[in-house]
């Protein structure tokens, strides 16, 4: 069994690394978070290392013992959570150089990069599927472990309105509202509260917005120049993308934030697509060389703010029907 051998592994390691995704969201900041505090009851210590995060995610427990980086060059193990692929991995020359790996994930594009991989793409969030391996450890849920997992499954699931919720979700739930965890709090910390920055740019992202294919489709995005005239700071775009897909009609939401490309220097952009019902936007993102949920995904773009459109409208109306 895949989860005896991935606690057969924390056991065995002295030094332990837990990483995920850049431009992390709530999933991925409470699954490191939960990892880390689950170790812990193991006995064992473990760096998370996320260069950068939103400071939304402050009121998490273990947020002051986050890392942007570490001495350690070669860990004994690396655990990489809510992460589809190696390439997506902030900091993932950790992961490489570690003797053993492990991926722990949710997602349908997941590639299977890790030494042991433990993917669950029926979960709607890779908090829920921690929830689950600590039951199968017969480890109790501390009230500071079950607000991380619980932050992971609010944000992911949108507070739970997104297709892909089950059960489960709602048994978990339960479960850690009994341990003392906040749920109104976590709700609102995470989903009800806009920073100023996040605000500034929600105006600029609906002035620019398209309604495209008969309104089946929106466009919009803001601009390295955007950031910085509101103050931007890292995560003060998420749910953007969500303003598109909640217009009655609309099937796909496409929100493009600039963003240079590392590996040549030239325009580029995240896009970030939605969808509503029927259409895979995994597959779509997939064609650019990203990947995510068949109704969350997202990729990076090479072009002007015209060029992207075209070339993601290019694949998105391939799948209207």
């Amino acid at each position: 069994m895949t989860l005896d051998e991935i606690l057969k592994e924390i056991k065995n390691a002295e030094s332990i690394v837990i990483l995920t995704h850049e431009s992390p969201d709530g999933d991925a900041v409470g699954s490191a978070l939960a990892v880390k505090l689950m170790i812990e009851k193991l006995g064992k210590v473990a760096d998370v290392i996320i260069p950068e995060y939103s400071r939304m995610y402050n009121f998490l427990p273990g947020v002051e013992d986050i890392k942007k980086d570490s001495n350690i060059k070669n860990y004994d193990l690396a655990i990489s959570v809510d992460c589809a692929t190696l390439k997506r991995i902030a900091k993932k020359e950790y992961f490489e150089n570690a003797k053993k790996t492990i991926v722990i994930d949710h997602h349908g594009s997941n590639n299977m990069y890790g030494d042991l991989n433990y993917v669950n793409p029926v979960s709607p969030a890779c908090c829920e599927i921690l929830a689950g391996i600590l039951e199968y450890f017969e480890m109790d849920i501390s009230k500071d472990i079950g607000t991380c997992i619980m932050t992971g499954i609010i944000t992911d699931t949108g507070g739970f309105r997104h297709i892909g919720i089950n059960p489960e979700t709602f048994e978990f739930t339960a479960n850690l509202m009994r341990k003392g965890v906040n749920i109104p709090e976590i709700y609102k910390r995470t989903l009800n509260t806009k920073t100023k920055a996040n605000f500034e740019l929600t105006k600029r992202v609906i002035s620019r917005m398209e309604l495209l294919e008969n309104g089946r489709v929106t466009f919009t995005y803001i601009t390295n120049k955007d950031e910085l005239e509101v103050n931007a700071e890292t995560g003060d775009h998420e749910g953007l993308v969500e303003i598109g897909r909640d217009i009655e009609g609309v099937e796909v939401s496409i929100f493009i934030r600039q963003k240079e490309d590392d590996e040549t220097g030239n325009e580029a952009y995240k896009a970030s697509l939605r969808s509503s019902n029927n259409i895979n936007v995994s597959d779509i993102c997939m064609m650019f060389g990203g990947g995510g949920h068949p109704r969350a995904a997202g990729a990076l773009v090479k072009g002007n703010v015209e060029q992207v459109k075209e070339k993601i409208m290019k694949e998105v109306k391939k799948k209207l029907l």
